[in-house]
């Protein structure tokens, strides 16, 4: 039961963290947008737009679908060299709230 407790615990700071809420937002905001834009410009589902979004932000990058048109190539370059620091941002900002967490929670 401490397990869960400390999970839940963790996330109750993470969210608690105004800092955290806002690049979390700010970083789900970026994915949303770019979802529409390959959307619109690739031609793709609205769940292959928002796999790629996801995976490409991640720097996972399968390559199982790519922009195959100019402004799409384009945009991707753009979203991936600005969405990248977001990303590192918020998980870092994510990491941050737990590590202070589990130094709370440390017997001394």
């Amino acid at each position: 039961m401490g397990f869960f407790r400390s999970i839940y615990g963790g996330l109750y700071d993470v969210f608690s963290d105004a800092r955290v809420r806002g690049l979390l937002a700010f970083t789900f905001s970026i994915i949303g947008f770019a979802t529409v834009v390959f959307w619109l410009l690739e031609d793709w589902t609205l769940l292959d737009a928002a796999f790629f979004a996801v995976v490409t932000i991640s720097t996972v990058g399968y390559g199982e679908i790519v922009p195959a048109t100019v402004a799409g190539r384009i945009f991707c370059m753009v979203y991936i060299l600005t969405g990248l620091g977001v990303f590192v941002a918020a998980a870092s900002a994510v990491a941050e709230a737990l590590i202070k967490r589990r130094e709370h929670e440390a017997p001394d």
